[in-house]
């Protein structure tokens, strides 16, 4: 077995809601909205929110468009409501179309997927305002350091609940506080075309990716990575680089240094 599997810190749920209670209630703050996907990692942030903050502080919002499954939106629906938390529905087919009219030009589908991602995120925003809310995104570890995001998409929210816990992780939490095995077992997919699953897309299971990150964040050697973990070298070396590929969307957009102090480079906050 591999010396490098993750494993959930024994306190992690605990520093979650911690985390959720300091930045989610207060100061005007009156709790989170949560876009619901039907997958695993929105599902498990709703329910660390409803558990920390109480239901009558968390919104679930679902926002399907015409591709999106009518039994997982019902399955999705029914899912808010055993959490007792409230929930919207707001198909965004309409604001799709106009921004396909807007370019009728473009057809990568990594382009259009991007968009859908942006204008989701601009509807959580607008609801979250009008409820004097924040937005808690639903990215994990594994997603975040692999770039596995939308800039300005699902990764432009205001908290990530679950942003320190690998995919594995968020699994076996999913799985200590019983949620729904239908969202456990399902493919994880970002939801951007028809068809798409992130590990498909990723080329490598989570199972694997995160062992691999492990030992990143352990600050072992590739070469050490490979031998503890007995997956190629070449493999190893593909999602480090990875990593390091898509590090401009965990960091604030560069500011030149103009002036004395400068956001980003020594304003201290």
């Amino acid at each position: 077995m591999s010396g490098l599997v993750p494993r959930v810190p024994a306190h992690a749920v605990d520093a979650i809601g911690q985390f959720l209670r300091a930045h989610a209630l207060g100061n005007g703050v009156d709790g989170v909205v949560v876009g619901l996907s039907g997958g695993i990692d929105s599902a498990l942030v709703a329910r660390l929110a409803r558990d920390a903050l109480g239901a009558q502080h968390v919104l679930g919002v679902l926002l399907p468009d015409a591709p999106f499954p009518d039994p997982l939106l019902k399955e999705t629906e029914a899912f808010a409501r055993e959490l007792g938390i409230e929930s919207r529905t707001i198909p965004i087919d309409p604001v799709e179309g106009a921004f396909r009219a807007l370019l009728p030009e473009l057809s990568d589908r990594v382009s259009l997927g991007n968009a859908k991602a942006r204008i989701r995120m601009t509807v959580l925003y607008a609801v979250a305002r009008e409820r004097h809310r924040v937005v808690a995104g639903t990215g994990n570890k594994s997603e975040l350091l692999l770039g596995y995001f939308t800039k300005y998409g699902d990764g432009g929210v205001d908290l990530l609940p679950i942003g320190d816990l690998y995919k594995t992780d968020v699994r076996a939490i999913a799985e200590e506080l019983g949620l729904p095995a239908a969202i456990r077992e399902r493919p994880p997919t970002a939801g951007l075309w028809e068809g798409q699953t992130d590990e498909d897309e990723l080329g490598i299971p989570y199972a694997d990716l995160d062992q691999i990150l492990y030992g990143l964040e352990q600050l072992r050697s590739e070469e050490e990575i490979a031998t503890l973990t007995g997956f190629p070298l070449e493999r190893v070396r593909a999602v480090a680089a990875r990593v390091i590929q898509f590090r401009h969307k965990r960091r604030s957009p560069p500011i030149p240094k103009v002036r004395l102090r400068t956001i980003g480079i020594d304003w201290r906050e």
